[in-house]
């Protein structure tokens, strides 16, 4: 299932000229209730590495709830303006309301598209959508896939163009722009990815019931992590390949879905690459499928990520090797999900769902959580409950 807050691909329609600014102006809005908890307290499970801390034993609403308003004016026949804002858990543990879409949209001609402004990340299929639970099939999507991904929008332009090839629609896009956000680090430190340069595109191809997409993106990071105040020593002169200021993380995507009749499938394998040591290169899949029996849809899904660590080159002393080398170990994922979970529209715009993720991956796996202790065995189950809404 897909929903688009934000309009059509197609030019508007001829409006008439009297047309008021009232008449011109949309307001809509989604939601999220959501409930979870995990039957762990060595590890906190979270939605994404946006979030500060996750879940523990207690139920909570903080890694789901998530509130949104937008507003579309149309100015004239081929040009709109969008504003989004949202409240959710955020970086700094505050709920404190954001601006997430900004732009101006001119469509050029019924096939090409350009937008202006803040914009949501579109690193994977399904990605600028990823926060609008009523949008999504599950109750969250996949964290093993999706939870690398810190950067939710940025600021600057992206273009898209559509074209018939008599079999389908082939449809590209291109964005560049610059982060607007900020990132938990290691508590209570956060990193600063304002500013940081951002360049991508992906290619859709669209038939019938398929869409399938092929995308890179790549940040270049500007700021320096607080590694220093978090190591307790100068960790960057003992290991300058740790820098992160003017290196690069690509994410290369491949995703395929599939929507007709009673049956949905989606499934997307990535590889994020890092020309830093700071984090370690990583792969990931998923796939996710389900089956409609009347307002109801059960599905079940498996998500799967791993990463290696970069050589470290620069000599140095064993004892000082071995706390870089821990400091590294941070980053490491390895680890699989099982889902299953119930969707059920009981009305229209309405959407309450229950999941259950079970969590399988090596101990050492810490990356994908937070605050992870040493002695956990990387096993983890995760109750949800959520109830998604538009209007």
């Amino acid at each position: 299932m897909t929903l688009s807050l934000a309009g059509t691909p197609a030019a508007y329609a001829e409006t008439a000229s009297n047309e008021t600014f009232w008449s011109a102006l949309e307001i809509k809005g989604f939601g999220t209730l959501g409930l979870a908890r995990s039957d762990e307290d060595r590890t906190e499970y979270v939605r994404d590495l946006s979030q500060p801390d996750g879940l523990g034993r207690h139920w909570s609403g903080k890694i789901d709830s998530i509130l949104g308003l937008q507003t579309n004016l149309r100015l004239n026949a081929r040009t709109e303006a969008v504003v989004q804002g949202i409240a959710r858990y955020r970086y700094d543990g505050s709920w404190r309301p954001e601006l997430s879409w900004a732009f101006l949209r001119h469509d050029i001609s019924p096939d090409f598209t350009v937008r202006l402004g803040r914009m949501g990340t579109e690193f994977y299929l399904q990605a600028d959508s990823r926060m609008i639970g009523y949008a999504n099939l599950t109750v969250r999507p996949p964290a093993d896939y999706f939870g690398p991904i810190v950067v939710s929008w940025f600021d600057g332009i992206d273009a898209s163009l559509t074209t018939d090839t008599g079999s389908g629609l082939l449809r590209g896009k291109l964005f560049a722009g610059w982060a607007a956000e900020k990132t938990p680090f290691v508590e209570p430190h956060t990193w600063d990815l304002r500013g940081s340069r951002m360049l991508g595109g992906h290619l859709d191809y669209l038939n019938g019931p398929w869409q399938l997409r092929v995308g890179r993106s790549q940040i270049r990071f500007k700021h320096q992590q607080p590694l220093r105040e978090v190591a307790g020593f100068d960790i960057l002169a003992a290991a300058p390949e740790l820098s992160v200021v003017g290196r690069t993380a690509t994410y290369d995507s491949v995703g395929l879905a599939y929507d007709e009749g009673r049956f949905q499938a989606q499934g997307q394998i990535s590889r994020i690459r890092y020309d830093t040591a700071a984090y370690e290169d990583t792969h990931a899949g998923y796939l996710t499928l389900a089956y409609r029996i009347g307002q109801t849809t059960p599905y079940i899904g498996y998500s799967r990520t791993r990463s290696t660590a970069a050589r470290l080159t620069t000599p140095m002393a064993p004892a000082l090797a071995t706390a870089v080398r821990d400091f590294i170990a941070e980053t490491h994922a390895d680890q699989a999900t099982l889902t299953l979970g119930t969707r059920w529209d009981l009305r229209q715009n309405m959407a309450l769902k229950a999941q259950i993720d079970m969590v399988r991956g090596k101990s050492d796996s810490r990356f994908p959580q937070r605050n992870t202790q040493r002695d956990w065995d990387g096993r983890l189950n995760v109750f949800s409950l959520t109830l998604d809404f538009v209007f």
